[in-house]
């Protein structure tokens, strides 16, 4: 059966907008009941929004409604996730307070909750077939992996590189085909990964922001051949990081001083620039969409 995909409107814009503030109300109400209950009540408790948004989702689905399922079934596995942190920290397994940062450690227990939410999430897929359920399956993979093999640092950044890279072959191997629509998370997560690493080496020197720009033309470019906008989204936002710290340097005068005032006229003058260097960009974008394939 081939995915369908969401596209924008006002229906189902709505439709996601309301079943996320009906999560974040859930999630709300359960921060209130954890200052009002012991830790087992508050289970308990769980339980009450996750067959709510497990039915409304089950329903939806029998309706014909397939994005409200979709979206009450991610809220399904999110709760699913919260249900399982709340145990742990019943059974004493975990508290938020083990770790000081997403990779301190190995924590069994992070990866136990991991392990349940993507399984949770590849049940979901199955049965309801919403590209956006992958989004979870990209991120506990990731997460499981790198918390096993790094401890943070550049090393962290490392597998965050090599993970991207792995995840943009997997989008690409799923464009054009009927999973197409699930491959535009693993754009999305290599696009993130990979300018993730980039900046992370590179924000220092001004040969390393021109090479962050550079990064982010070649964006624009993967943008163009996968047609796959959330790489040009990221590239412009390269594009205006690196202008941005330009702009700060050239503004700034050698010594602040009433001889010396800042150049304000530098702002406009390297925006203007790179906004006519984005439209470039972009009419070279156009004229590859209109190439036959």
């Amino acid at each position: 059966m081939e995915v369908r995909k969401p596209t924008w409107t006002s229906s189902s814009f709505l439709l996601y907008a309301g079943a996320f503030i009906v999560l974040a109300s859930a999630l709300g109400a359960l921060l209130y009941l954890s200052t009002q209950y012991g830790q087992g009540a508050v289970v308990a408790w769980t339980l009450l929004p996750l067959v709510v948004l497990g039915v409304l989702a089950n329903g939806f689905q029998a309706g014909g409604s397939w994005i409200a399922a979709g979206v009450f079934a991610f809220s399904t596995v999110f709760v699913w996730g919260v249900l399982w942190a709340e145990m742990f920290r019943w059974w004493g397994w975990w508290t938020p307070s083990d770790t000081s940062g997403p990779f301190d450690g190995l924590n069994w227990s992070v990866w136990l909750i991991a392990l349940l939410v993507l399984a949770a999430a590849q049940a979901a897929t199955l049965r309801f077939r919403f590209p956006l359920l992958v989004l979870y399956v990209v991120v506990a993979v990731y997460y499981i992996v790198v918390d096993l093999v790094s401890n943070g640092g550049s090393w962290t950044a490392v597998v965050t590189l090599l993970f991207g890279l792995a995840y943009f072959a997997r989008g690409a191997s799923l464009d054009g085909g009927r999973f197409a629509p699930y491959g535009f998370w693993y754009h999305a997560a290599a696009a993130v990964m990979i300018g993730g690493a980039l900046l992370f080496w590179w924000h220092s020197s001004e040969l390393e922001w021109a090479l962050l720009a550079t990064a982010s033309v070649i964006y624009v470019g993967i943008a163009a051949a996968t047609h796959r906008s959330i790489w040009a989204v990221l590239g412009l936002a390269g594009i205006l990081a690196a202008a941005t710290h330009w702009t700060a340097e050239w503004t700034a005068t050698p010594f602040l001083s009433q001889f010396e005032p800042p150049r304000f006229w530098v702002p406009p003058l390297v925006f203007g620039v790179v906004g006519f260097f984005v439209i470039t960009l972009g009419l070279l974008a156009a004229r590859r969409d209109r190439r036959p394939a």
